[in-house]
């Protein structure tokens, strides 16, 4: 596996412990179903919390959280739809980012809630 796949799979595994140290509980980790992906997907305060997380080794470039594009806000949207048919599950739903940067733990982490909005035209 490629460098910066460890570290991405090093950062879901922290943001989940992390999360969870704060009274979430994670639902899944790297959720696949056809072409649709999520991070984490977690459950807290009655409300399906639907978490991208960006890792990066350094800032000099860019923040993690400046990753998460329209496009990838239009995917994340899609693919918690998808879940949510699957599973199911009529609860409110929120999307928050992750921010973690390090080469390797501890890592500083930024948890942003309520990141974005679902865009009307998904």
């Amino acid at each position: 596996m490629a460098q910066h796949n460890l570290l991405g799979k090093s950062g879901e595994e922290y943001a989940a412990e992390y999360l969870i140290s704060r009274g979430y509980v994670v639902r899944d980790i790297n959720w696949v179903s056809g072409k649709y992906e999520l991070d984490i997907v977690a459950y807290h305060q009655s409300t399906i919390v639907i978490v991208e997380v960006k890792t990066r080794s350094s800032v000099d470039f860019a923040y993690p959280e400046e990753a998460v594009t329209e496009k990838k806000i239009r995917n994340t949207v899609r693919a918690a739809d998808a879940y949510m048919r699957m599973f199911e599950l009529d609860m409110d739903v929120r999307f928050d980012v992750i921010s973690i940067v390090g080469k390797e733990p501890p890592y500083t982490i930024e948890h942003i809630e309520d990141a974005f909005l679902p865009p009307l035209n998904v």
